[in-house]
């Protein structure tokens, strides 16, 4: 069996849990860490010194150098266009993070140049692994629920996001696309692909732009699908620190027979400590733990996106093709999530409603 030469590129917060992935991955010899680049020389060094791989701070050195079977992206959400396309011109399988691109054209052309380069353009949508939500979908397609016919989600992250992790990130991003977009292709997946057609949105910009981040604090979309479900997305990254989880979250769909509803957010795991105070603990998401060699390990649907990416590279090396691949966040669907924000973002502008099948 194939083990895939992996690189990685932007290691802050999110990148290293594409460091950890890859690295169990070699343990289990499913894949090979073998590269990551960061302009941050100081944050690439301490990674360096954690993960093992070749260190980078040029993205074309490391796909000159390293014979690379993929590459995952994990930039803010408008660098991703960049490392895709080079990428793709060099035959290089890809991961990128949500959003593939802010822009419709951005997503197109990525779209045309992976494949024409015949290579795996996948999107990290990973709330599609989450085995709560597979459940759902399940149900859905059994014909439990009847046909959807309204819906409501929500996604708030505590202000620490915006303010302290990524303030400079923040200004060209909102909300809907750091944090809405993960449930504009959620609903989609849940409701067997369907395709936003209409959106209206209103937002808010008040809390953030008072501590120096001239940035969207909340936006409120409703969202027409073509299966004539509406669904309302409320999304905001201004929750109080004190908040109990980094992000509040939840899904609720309703159908002629039935509905459906998942509190992202809060699974059951409780704590309170003196220095901590109340908290919830999403462990489906991600746990930690030792294996038998004492090795740190990580699990829940947070790494099993990220794997199936590697895994699919693999099934490419053996001979498969991405027809063999079965069921993945496709660059379409990456194109569908960001019809949505787009037009989520033009109704943000104009106040109107927008068609986005004119998009």
């Amino acid at each position: 069996m194939a083990q895939a030469r992996i690189g990685v590129i932007g290691l802050g917060e999110f990148g290293i849990q594409h460091l950890r992935c890859f690295r169990q991955m070699g343990y289990w010899g499913e894949a090979q860490l073998v590269a990551a680049c960061d302009m941050n020389e100081e944050l690439l060094r301490k990674r360096q010194q954690e993960f093992g791989f070749n260190a980078y701070t040029d993205f074309r050195e490391m796909f000159d150098k390293e014979n690379l079977d993929g590459v995952t992206v994990v930039t803010p959400d408008y660098l991703h266009k960049m490392f895709v396309l080079e990428a793709a011109q060099r035959g290089i399988n890809v991961l990128s993070e949500k959003p593939l691109d802010v822009t419709m054209e951005g997503c197109r052309e990525m779209i045309e140049v992976s494949e024409k380069a015949g290579i795996l353009l996948q999107v990290d949508f990973h709330k599609r692994f989450d085995e709560y939500h597979i459940a759902m979908r399940q149900k859905i397609e059994a014909g439990d629920l009847g046909e959807i016919e309204y819906g409501y989600a929500h996604m708030e992250d505590k202000i620490v996001v915006p303010r302290d992790w990524w303030p400079r990130a923040a200004e060209k991003s909102s909300p809907a696309w750091f944090l809405g977009i993960h449930f504009y292709d959620l609903a989609r997946f849940l409701m067997g692909g369907a395709k936003g057609v209409r959106a209206w949105a209103t937002g808010a910009r008040k809390k953030l732009p008072s501590i120096g981040v001239q940035a969207w604090d909340s936006i409120s979309a409703k969202v027409e699908f073509d299966n004539g479900a509406t669904v309302m997305f409320d999304t905001s990254w201004i929750m109080p620190d004190p908040f109990e989880a980094i992000v509040n979250q939840g899904i609720r769909l309703v159908g002629t027979e039935g509905m459906l509803e998942c509190d992202s957010q809060d699974r059951g795991t409780v704590t309170c400590t003196y220095g901590e105070g109340m908290a919830t603990h999403n462990k489906s998401f991600l746990r930690e733990k030792q294996d038998k060699q004492g090795r740190q390990i990580f699990e829940g649907y947070g790494m099993d996106s990220i794997a199936d990416f590697a895994r699919n590279v693999n099934v490419l090396i053996d001979g498969g093709t991405i027809a063999d691949l079965g069921e993945f966040p496709t660059a379409y669907d990456g194109l569908e999530a960001t019809r949505i924000g787009v037009g989520v973002h033009k109704s943000l502008e104009t106040g109107e409603l927008v068609d986005l099948t004119e998009l």
